[in-house]
């Protein structure tokens, strides 16, 4: 499994690791509510989206980052779009049929946001599974001569 997890992108799975902590969390408050069966369902479907949403953004700005500005741009701007679309679909099947609460659903997919918010959190998970992040050195410009700048 380790060897699975180090060909995932570090970034995706923080931004996963994160999202199934939210519903982990979000499942124990669940517990408490009589209505805890439809409730749960909907908040699956809501992670299941929210993470099919973190991979799919992943995927997107891979990919975009290999074209032009102008063709990334439009590129971009379409596939967020289409995340949204989506979206809009799972919470008006949630609403229109009882496959799960369409307020569970929602938060469900908030946990894509929430999982930002725990980045920090993440990243501790993401060390102990990838080892310490080892970062590029930063560029930095050539100091001007003293000289040069006295003349």
């Amino acid at each position: 499994m380790k060897e699975w997890l180090l060909k995932v992108n570090r970034t995706l799975f923080e931004l996963e690791t994160g999202i199934l902590l939210f519903a982990l969390a979000s499942q124990v408050v669940i517990a408490f509510f009589p209505q805890r069966g439809e409730w749960s369902r909907g908040l699956w479907i809501g992670i299941l989206t929210a993470c099919l949403c973190a991979f799919h953004m992943w995927y997107s700005l891979d990919k975009g980052l290999s074209l032009t500005e102008k063709g990334a741009a439009g590129y971009l701007g379409r596939q967020s779009m289409l995340r949204m679309a989506v979206v809009a679909l799972v919470l008006v099947i949630c609403a229109v049929t009882s496959a799960g609460n369409l307020l569970t659903a929602f938060i469900g997919v908030m946990g894509l946001k929430v999982s930002a918010y725990l980045q920090p959190v993440t990243k501790k998970i993401s060390r102990a599974v990838y080892g310490e992040e080892i970062l590029p050195d930063i560029i930095t410009e050539n100091p001007v001569d003293e000289q040069e700048t006295r003349r």
